[in-house]
């Protein structure tokens, strides 16, 4: 990963949510649900195994003010689901969940889905292992194709 090009492109490029929902080469990622309000899919650079992006495919900025109370509530409701499968398939010591972004790259409202794994050590968990500065995986394309397959799987059979 170049992160000096990654955070040009985020700062300059199209919003990548809705890059990805309108098939903008470029910007293809495994998407492992959606429904007709959300999208959940890989993480292109992850940090842990199997962190997922989870966001509303409609475009809104904000994750308290742009959504009325039952917008909120079913986009939570999505993000459970999802963090459900990761921890089913990945089985992490602990799954963090939060919403990053900002008005100067990667605007469209996303939340991650990061499961530490187990045995991590106490100084390199919470932010640390959350920070692409700190490295992020390079799994082979083969092992990302299996990996959104077992969590599509997961997410099929539900909690």
């Amino acid at each position: 990963m170049d992160l000096g090009a990654y955070t040009e492109r985020t700062r300059t490029g199209p919003c990548f949510i809705c890059a990805l929902l309108s098939g903008h080469p470029g910007y293809e990622h495994h998407v492992i649900a959606e429904d007709g309000e959300h999208v959940a899919f890989l993480d292109r650079w992850p940090t842990v195994p199997g962190k997922v992006l989870v966001a509303p495919r409609e475009h809104v900025e904000h994750v308290v003010r742009d959504l009325d109370e039952s917008v909120y509530v079913r986009l939570m409701l999505f993000v459970r689901r999802v963090a459900l499968a990761v921890e089913q398939v990945c089985r992490p010591e602990r799954t963090y969940v939060y919403s990053l972004g900002s008005q100067q790259g990667n605007a469209h409202l996303h939340w991650h889905v990061a499961g530490l794994p187990p045995g991590v050590p106490y100084e390199k968990q919470q932010f640390h292992a959350l920070m692409a500065e700190n490295g992020v995986i390079n799994a082979p394309p083969e092992e990302v194709a299996v990996l959104s397959v077992r969590l599509r799987h997961a997410l099929a059979l539900g909690p």
